[in-house]
């Protein structure tokens, strides 16, 4: 987490936290979602517009992790802005030696897994990531391999299974609904 972030954090502590305006894909791609294009639907339905700053996607990317509960966020200075996840809250990006995540961060891979759309899977060190894409031909490599055994799994069983919240814009409005 930047330095200025975590001085933000105490100086100003009990800024209240922001739901459902932020976005990650499946292809790691971050979406800002404004009250129009969140009352249009849920993410991914309602995705919002594409960020395509570096430097701000360098700053989200630097400072997004997980609380305790698995509600993924970005802490930006000292507001926590909760993200909404497509498929997982990260994206594997492969080369021909290592595994890292869409953030850049390296990933120590656990665990393979194949979903009923043939979407893949790793278990890692840092949480869940869907392997990207444009590197299934290198995700494939190692299965070939037997780097990689992948195992069978319904992909609505990967949030509990894993410990990661998809929507935590959609837990808070149930929790507020039940009172």
């Amino acid at each position: 987490m930047d330095d200025i972030v975590r001085q933000a954090m105490a100086k100003w502590p009990h800024v209240p936290a922001c739901q459902g305006w932020l976005g990650l894909d499946a292809r790691g791609n971050w979406y800002m979602r404004d009250d129009r294009v969140q009352a249009a639907g849920p993410f991914p339905d309602a995705r919002g517009a594409l960020l395509r700053h570096d430097k701000l996607i360098d700053f989200i990317q630097r400072n997004y992790e997980a609380d305790a509960q698995g509600r993924w966020y970005f802490q930006n200075g000292p507001q926590r802005v909760f993200v909404e996840l497509e498929a997982a809250p990260l994206v594997a990006r492969l080369d021909a030696t290592s595994v890292h995540d869409h953030t850049g961060r390296p990933l120590q891979v656990q665990d393979c897994l194949l979903d009923e759309a043939g979407r893949l899977y790793l278990a890692c060190d840092r949480g869940l990531a869907l392997v990207h894409t444009q590197d299934m031909h290198l995700a494939a490599d190692r299965v070939e391999r037997g780097e990689w055994v992948p195992r069978e799994v319904q992909a609505r069983e990967l949030p509990a299974r894993y410990g990661y919240v998809p929507s935590p814009a959609r837990a808070a409005n149930a929790e507020a609904a039940q009172g």
